[in-house]
């Protein structure tokens, strides 16, 4: 098998952290400050076109005023922001659901050595603390997990797709990354790497050009299967 890693995206990707984790704890961080904002899920399947958390904050503080200077608005979907993040660790990791066939993928990909990372737009404690509440017997197995603070996950070049296949030491056509959204696929098949996207709610009419495989869910698949589509066929 030609495989050698998988590289995944989180947030829609290894679970459906969306709807059930940070679209309520957003909402919770709003009330916490008093802010008149509480989205619904029409509403922020929307919002997910922006990229991350701070970017909707920052939008939905904007709207509601007008007269903020630009750097307030900034200071202020900083904190509040900060503030959802920890809501998120402490009440709604726990609440969120793994896409369906992930667990199964992980445990074949452990039991044959394959081995497993993460680059995200999302916190690296929030990827942590997933990993621990939802998989805690493959949560050490990931490595590396690439989130916000290592950089731009979107870019020229995809830097951190890039960063990552150096620091697992092995070439683009021995790795596979899985993907969710049009922006994750257009930079892992900019650094050159096939991709296998597994839409969900919000990303299924999506454009994917470049992608190797395209899917619901990984149910279906092996790694074995997967190598064979994705990377020797």
């Amino acid at each position: 098998m030609k495989l050698k890693a998988l590289i995944f995206d989180v947030d829609g990707t290894i679970a459906n952290t969306e709807r059930d984790g940070h679209l309520p704890a957003c909402n919770d961080a709003f009330a916490q400050f008093n802010y008149p904002v509480h989205w619904s899920w029409v509403e922020y399947k929307q919002l997910l076109q922006l990229p991350g958390t701070q970017v909707r904050v920052r939008q939905a503080l904007a709207q509601i005023r007008p007269d903020w200077t630009g750097s307030m608005l900034d200071e202020a979907a900083e904190v509040v922001t900060a503030v959802k993040r920890q809501i998120y660790l402490e009440k709604y990791v726990t609440a969120v659901s793994l896409r369906p066939g992930i667990k199964e993928l992980v445990s074949e990909a452990v039991t044959r050595h394959v081995k497993l990372a993460v680059i995200t737009l999302s916190h690296e404690a929030q990827v942590v603390a997933l990993l621990q509440k939802q998989i805690p017997e493959f949560a050490n197995a990931f490595h590396p997990i690439l989130g916000k603070e290592a950089g731009p996950k979107y870019g020229p070049g995809a830097p951190l797709y890039v960063r990552c296949l150096a620091e697992l030491g092995l070439t683009r056509d021995e790795v596979l990354v899985v993907e969710d959204s049009e922006g994750g696929t257009a930079a892992a098949v900019d650094a050159g790497l096939p991709v296998v996207v597994t839409y969900n709610e919000y990303t299924r009419n999506g454009r994917f050009p470049g992608a190797r495989l395209i899917t619901p869910t990984l149910t279906s698949f092996t790694l074995e299967q997967l190598s064979f589509l994705c990377l020797e066929n």
